[in-house]
């Protein structure tokens, strides 16, 4: 499974730790490569078009508050993103909303949580049934067939 991964400068070293303590995981980086300033738009866009158009089945992304990111990303069709700051709100993301993007607040969460708050969601199914009628409204809303 390939999952993007991006953040702005103030996420960077959050991303780099959650590539490094997860090596077994095909990250594919769509930036920022630094802590030099950058707009966190540029390399959100870019790793949240990658999951809807399929190239990447999920998606991790990380800036200072997690507030621009979950922004960004919910613009793009077809994407649910989800700002997670402990494992149980991971689960439901996945469990309840099928969210494809774990966001992350690299100001707010210590590397050890994140990368627990990411397996979490990565473990974790969409439970469909009376949550699937809510995600196909969801999709509707945006105009993406279910």
């Amino acid at each position: 499974m390939k999952i993007a991964i991006a953040s702005d400068h103030a996420g960077y070293t959050l991303k780099e730790a959650i590539k490094t303590a997860l090596p077994e995981l095909e990250f594919v980086d769509y930036g920022t490569h630094s802590e030099e300033s950058m707009d966190y738009p540029d390399t959100g866009s870019k790793a949240a078009q990658a999951v809807a158009d399929g190239t990447c089945s999920k998606g991790v992304l990380i800036c200072g508050s997690g507030i621009g990111m979950s922004i960004v990303a919910n613009k793009i069709r077809g994407i649910r993103a989800a700002l997670c700051s402990t494992t149980d709100i991971a689960r439901l993301s996945r469990m309840h909303n099928d969210a494809n993007i774990l966001v992350l607040a690299a100001r707010f969460t210590a590397a050890h949580y994140a990368i627990d708050i990411l397996k979490a969601w990565l473990d974790t199914d969409f439970e469909g049934g009376r949550h699937q009628k809510r995600v196909d409204k969801i999709s509707k809303i945006e105009g993406v067939k279910p």
